[in-house]
């Protein structure tokens, strides 16, 4: 039994300790270490697909620091880190008895100090809270050591010290050192760069790679002989990470897919980690491909480009601006999501609901020729028409009427719903509604919204949004059946590239491409759209702030980048082909001029022109009614003609034997464009003298070309410095008269009225005039160049 001062004494040493212990506890909580939270600031780091980073938003100080946890670290790091900097962490209680006695002592001997003693905890003290250099400091560091060790687990506290250990300049954090030094992310270190890391933040100034390589060569060396030293790795592995040189890039903060991580960065303030879908290898490739192309384009232009894989709707390259933070270009602006005008570009899906609809197929015979749709007149780029065309050459070419012929058809308010519900946005100018200037891009929408719609060419008529994070649900809409988006995409691929038709040229081993430009009005934007089979490619060029580019358009500016960026893509084995038709998609014989199959015709010379087409459905529309014909007309006539002539009777007036005939006409405005075999085919017979059709009444007046210009050789005045003119004027018209010369819209003229025109061309020139009902009368006439 212990006596009665032996337990005073016992009781007076446990209320000391108790007194400590409580002591050490009210100052513990009075002055608890600042470790950083959740709300603390901190930077915010964008990747690519595979880690690696994209663009990093420093702190408000300029810090360069990547959010990093133990695992996502080379164990290589951690084994070099822990085996030169502290052995014994993952024992000790924040402190190392051990090494502090080894650090004074050595100090003492040497009259300098030679090692800290410092754990990697009094460490991660010094580096959240500044503490001087003092033997007070000293004591302090130590201090809040324990107070860490107390409150956190040793991975939160190594974490601390991957993110905000110094590595010179402004980078903290191994993470972001590993990116900016060694190009790598932390988890691809070799034996060599693991060690060299680990002794940078040692003096991170002086042992910079990048400054002062053979200062960070020696200084790594020194880690790898301890690691030696205590048999962390073996020797051969030390002997090959000796052996490697110390090379560093130039720090430079890392700037890729800018806009698309500044969008991001936008829609989740609160990340510090933003992974994306991005490529990084193509995304540099496309980056380059497209600074290359503006090079050779005017200055200010800007482009966009998405770059969209099919199957998984992931964006594996996204440039929002050619030249990001370029003043003279609006480089801050995403060109991805700006809305401007699409110009042709929304063509495809114009043919696209035509072709559910039933009106059209692949080879219905379009009316390429000047008409009026009740005020609104389109034209073709560079004023040109073609007359007769297929439905897959009128999209194909971008010809403008026959787009707008069948919208007026689809009607623009069902067109424009069918893709607002499919997510493609069309913004209408304030009070607008849905009209024919939608075919020709009268309305905005943004590349990334188009990409999207063409994603149905590729997906089975499913249009969807791109996805650039790879936690973002897919979001598709039916925008067309898959049947019409597998006849679409084979309309608009039907010739390849521009120049595969280049004898000689190998095309075994390229992709299948569709593509489709466009172009706004006055050249202010350039589109070229491209789907093959596992990619949907969106480029637009322009100038953010919409001022025009004149001579810069949709297949002279944006198809070349298009096509560069298309061969410059992976490549799968199935790739060169297109898939095969999808059920209820036929390969049919039809003829024109009544676009019926051939086997359905009546009477094989009503064939005048035959072509393979694409059908949905087992349907072969026919030909669509002419707008100026009466309701009701159609291009297939049957007629009663008189035996002996070939007029045309009836029975109360026939005056002898009669016979049926079968006439397949033409649209009537086709006709200056027919050969006159194909006029004399479809002419419908006059009437047998004595018969006049019950309301068919006289015959309307005949439009002509006044004068006599048929066969004018046209000579330029001696002297004369301008082109020779003509007053041109037609009689007997219904209506507004439209002039072309060789195919081209020169202008219209009111009825009575003339159209002067200057002949600026020497040579044959063909001079159409075409009225408002169809009928027309042409004119050949030769003007001679005033050299000779």
């Amino acid at each position: 039994m212990p006596t009665t001062a032996r337990r005073r004494e016992i009781a007076i040493a446990g209320a000391a300790a108790l007194g400590i212990a409580l002591a050490t506890l009210a100052l513990d909580r009075g002055f608890p270490p600042p470790i950083p939270g959740a709300d603390a600031e901190r930077p915010v780091l964008v990747v690519a697909r595979d880690g690696m980073p994209l663009r990093a938003f420093p702190t408000a100080a300029g810090t360069w620091r990547y959010p990093v946890a133990p695992e996502a670290v080379s164990p290589r790091y951690l084994e070099a880190l822990i085996g030169y900097e502290d052995r014994r962490f993952f024992v000790h209680p924040g402190v190392d008895p051990l090494a502090l006695a080894r650090a004074l002592v050595q100090a003492l001997r040497h009259g300098r100090v030679v090692s800290g003693g410092s754990t990697l905890t009094m460490q991660v003290a010094r580096l959240i809270e500044p503490i001087p250099r003092t033997p007070a400091g000293k004591l302090r560091q130590i201090v809040r050591a324990l107070q860490l060790e107390r409150r956190l687990s040793k991975r939160e506290i190594l974490q601390l010290y991957l993110e905000r250990a110094p590595f010179g300049g402004n980078l903290e954090g191994v993470a972001a050192a590993s990116h900016a030094y060694l190009g790598k992310p932390p988890d691809r270190l070799s034996h060599s760069e693991a060690a060299l890391l680990a002794v940078l933040p040692q003096a991170p100034s002086r042992l910079r790679p990048d400054r002062h390589p053979e200062a960070a060569r020696a200084a790594r060396d020194k880690v790898l002989a301890r690691l030696a030293d205590h048999r962390v790795w073996p020797t051969t592995v030390l002997a090959e990470a000796e052996a490697e040189p110390v090379v560093a890039r130039t720090l430079r903060p890392p700037l890729a897919a800018a806009l698309l991580a500044e969008r991001l960065r936008r829609e989740q303030p609160a990340a510090g980690l933003i992974r994306t879908t991005i490529d990084p290898r193509l995304q540099q490739v496309v980056e380059a491909r497209v600074a290359a192309h503006l090079a050779r384009l005017p200055e200010r232009t800007g482009a966009a480009v998405l770059v969209v894989e099919a199957a998984s709707l992931e964006t594996h390259a996204y440039v929002g601006s050619g030249r990001f933070a370029d003043p003279d270009r609006a480089g801050h602006v995403d060109m991805v999501v700006a809305r401007r005008s699409p110009g042709s570009a929304l063509k495809p899906f114009v043919y696209a609901l035509a072709l559910d609809e039933g009106l059209i197929h692949s080879a219905s015979l379009m009316v390429d020729a000047p008409q009026d749709f009740d005020g609104y007149r389109p034209a073709n780029f560079g004023d040109v028409f073609r007359g007769p065309v297929t439905a897959g050459d009128a999209l194909r070419l971008s010809l403008n009427v026959p787009a707008v012929d069948l919208l007026e058809r689809v009607t623009p308010a069902r067109f424009a719903a069918r893709l607002h519900h499919a997510g493609v946005d069309l913004a209408l100018p304030r009070g607008a509604t849905p009209n024919l200037a939608l075919a020709l891009g009268g309305v905005a929408t943004s590349l990334e919204d188009l990409v999207g719609g063409y994603a149905a060419l590729a997906r089975g008529g499913l249009a969807a949004t791109p996805r650039h994070r790879p936690d973002q649900p897919i979001d598709e809409r039916r925008l067309m059946s898959e049947g019409a988006a597998w006849i679409v995409r084979g309309m608009l691929g039907a010739e390849g590239r521009p120049g595969d038709g280049i004898a000689g040229l190998d095309l075994s081993g390229r992709a299948r491409l569709a593509w489709k430009t466009g172009t706004s009005y006055g050249f202010r934007d350039a589109w070229a759209i491209g789907v093959t089979p596992r990619w949907i490619i969106g480029v637009w060029i322009g100038r953010p702030d919409g001022t025009p580019m004149p001579g810069q358009y949709g297949a002279l500016t944006a198809l070349p980048l298009l096509v560069a960026l298309a061969d410059a893509l992976p490549r799968g084995a199935g790739d060169a082909a297109w898939p095969t038709p999808p059920p209820g998609v036929e390969r049919v014989a039809i003829c024109w001029p009544l676009g019926i199959a051939e086997s359905a015709h009546a009477d094989p010379l009503l064939c005048h022109r035959r072509f393979e087409a694409w059908t949905l459905d087992g349907h072969a529309p026919p030909t669509l009614p002419d707008r100026h014909e009466p309701d009701g007309a159609s291009l297939a006539r049957t007629l009663l003609v008189d035996a002996a002539s070939g007029g045309r009777v009836r029975l109360d007036c026939a005056p002898g034997p009669t016979r049926t005939q079968h006439v397949a006409r033409w649209p009537t405005r086709l006709g200056p464009w027919l050969p006159a075999s194909a006029r004399a085919a479809s002419r419908i017979p006059d009437w047998a003298p004595g018969c006049l059709a019950d309301g068919d009444g006289p015959a309307r007046g005949r439009l002509r070309i006044d004068g006599r210009l048929d066969g004018l050789v046209l000579r330029p005045a001696p002297g004369a410095t301008r082109a020779p003119a003509l007053d041109l004027a037609a009689i007997g018209a219904d209506g507004e008269v439209s002039w072309l010369v060789n195919d081209r819209l020169i202008g219209r003229s009111r009825p009575g009225r003339p159209l002067r025109h200057r002949f600026e061309t020497p040579g044959e020139q063909v001079i159409v005039a075409l009225d408002a009902s169809g009928q027309h009368d042409r004119a050949r006439l030769l003007v001679l160049d005033p050299a000779h």
